[in-house]
């Protein structure tokens, strides 16, 4: 009988550890990095400015094209929803939840949108994000800072912003949150 436990328990022991095996296994990690995080917020100011230069240099129809282009890139549209609360928006077209809403902000031009008039093509030159805090859960992440663009005369617009990023199915940091707001001037 005191033969059998340590067989006993040495065979129960096997089982529960690893095998090695010849073949590699494939690791599939979602997890969102800072580093990540930091490039697509980098990524959206740097797409802002080509967004308004495009306008000054190649007109509406070509800012609209690429505006197209950065927001399908940039925003989870097609994952679904996306929680976007512009700067310049007022009621009743405060939240911009469709790529047809953020796409008429950026670049105005839709009756649907009558007050929008293209935040992107005000002419900004420079776009500097400060994080305040990143928040990075597993397969999340946000920010909370403040956007600094600079405008064609050198005057500088600071904005609250709030952003969460996930990534889709192939990998690809998308922004699914994304509220921005003028600081509180008042008492």
């Amino acid at each position: 009988m005191s033969i059998r436990r340590p067989i006993l328990a040495a065979a129960f022991l096997s089982l529960a550890l690893p095998v090695a095996t010849a073949s590699a296994q494939t690791v599939v990690n979602q997890a969102v990095t800072e580093a990540e995080v930091v490039a697509a917020q980098r990524a959206w100011c740097n797409a802002l400015v080509s967004i308004s230069t495009t306008h000054a240099s190649q007109g509406p129809a070509a800012a609209r094209a690429l505006a197209e282009r950065v927001i399908d890139a940039a925003y989870g549209y097609q994952m679904g929803a996306v929680l976007f609360k512009p700067t310049l928006t007022v009621a009743p077209q405060t939240f911009r939840t469709t790529r047809a809403g953020a796409l008429a902000y950026f670049v105005g031009g839709d009756s649907a949108f009558p007050k929008d008039t293209g935040f992107a093509l005000k002419g900004w030159t420079k776009c500097e994000v400060a994080n305040s805090a990143i928040f990075i859960a597993g397969t999340s992440a946000s920010t909370m800072g403040n956007v600094a663009i600079t405008g064609p005369n050198g005057q500088v617009t600071t904005v609250d912003k709030t952003w969460t990023f996930v990534k889709d199915g192939a990998g690809q940091l998308r922004i699914v949150v994304h509220h921005s707001s003028l600081p509180f001037a008042g008492n």
